[in-house]
């Protein structure tokens, strides 16, 4: 029997063959812990197998604040997700058990996306494309009527790292680009090329709107249909958050009855969507299928980046990403320090 059990719901793996923890595994083996997939169909089946866990690779269902007051000794509970709304964080932070998550190691990727929906969308990308595969060719060009690029207003809403990161590429473009985010300071946005503004004021100016705002509570249907009627008629709405952001219905309507001009969504309010679904059918819209932050070194990144964080907290220090970091200073987990996983942790 390993040292420590680090248990993960059973039938929800992430890796590409069900069951192998290879990249998680890397930081783990070294010591003793063992990734153990168990039945948890219930919240009682999860608490009798996972009582005695000392960690939790969360993934693939809702872990409610029963499931995680059921939990014995666990230190850590690890996501191998950005998102954290699966989890009852408050009850976590009650039980002094940090949950991490991987905020950083796909923020390029979901860049390029947001940029690509951008551009697709203000190009009429699909629209183009079955022109010519009808044998439209010559039936009019859809980008006559557009103004140029070049000098277009970009407004984000929230100023995370993913949004920095598509300022940088925007820039290229010329864009004239400013950002709503209460929780980031004006000194943080200047070098990007970015002014702080308020809500009203992105959407009001912005010709594009691009949203960040991350599930939480407070952002839960954060646009509602009077924000959008602020929005310019010729204004486009992009989306890689978070779907639940976003007043799903408000969305369709403003689409519909043209207060906005299209949008790129990777994320929407329920997923799959069902197939009665009015996005599914409009010109103006462009959709994937929360891709954004695919790659081909999405996945072991984010995996090695999981069984790192548990490795840490396996060895009594703080992890590096908790989304719930004040249980950190109460528990008694100590502060990182540079570690190397030959050689443990820098004394």
């Amino acid at each position: 029997m390993a040292k420590y059990k680090v248990v993960t719901p059973r039938g929800q793996s992430f890796a590409v063959v069900a069951g192998s923890y290879d990249f998680e595994n890397e930081a783990l083996t070294p010591l003793d812990a063992e990734i153990v997939e168990i039945p948890a169909e219930s919240e009682n089946e999860f608490i009798a197998n996972a009582h005695d866990a000392d960690a939790v690779y969360a993934k693939g269902r809702n872990f409610t604040k029963r499931m995680i007051d059921g939990l014995e000794k666990a230190k850590i509970i690890a996501l191998g997700t950005v998102g954290s709304d699966y989890i009852d964080v408050a009850a976590a932070t009650a039980k002094g058990i940090p949950v991490t998550n991987i905020p950083d190691t796909f923020i390029e990727e979901v860049a390029d996306h947001a940029m690509m929906l951008l551009l697709s969308s203000f190009r009429r990308l699909l629209v183009q494309d079955r022109m010519v595969r009808e044998g439209r060719w010559r039936d009019g060009r859809p980008g006559l009527n557009q103004p140029r690029l070049m000098g277009l207003n970009l407004g984000f809403i929230a100023f995370g790292h993913v949004a920095r990161a598509t300022a940088m590429r925007a820039k290229a473009f010329g864009f004239n680009m400013l950002a709503y985010d209460p929780y980031i300071e004006e000194l943080v946005m200047s070098p990007y090329g970015v002014r702080p503004a308020t809500l009203e004021e992105v959407l009001t100016q912005s010709d594009f709107v691009s949203m960040h705002a991350p599930a939480t509570a407070d952002a839960f249907h954060m646009l509602k249909e009077k924000h959008f009627r602020m929005m310019k008629p010729s204004a486009i709405f992009i989306n890689t958050g978070r779907g639940p952001t976003v007043d799903e219905a408000a969305l369709i309507k403003a689409l519909r009855e043209g207060w906005i001009a299209g949008a790129g969504l990777d994320v929407l309010e329920i997923e799959p969507p069902k197939p009665d679904n009015p996005l599914l059918k409009m010109d103006n819209v462009i959709l994937t299928p929360h891709v954004a932050s695919a790659s081909a070194r999405f996945d072991p990144a984010r995996r090695r980046r999981v069984g790192q964080e548990i490795a840490l907290a396996l060895q009594g220090m703080w992890p590096r990403s908790p989304v719930n970091p004040s249980v950190l200073e109460k528990g008694t987990l100590r502060r990182w320090q540079p570690y190397s996983m030959e050689r443990g942790p820098a004394t």
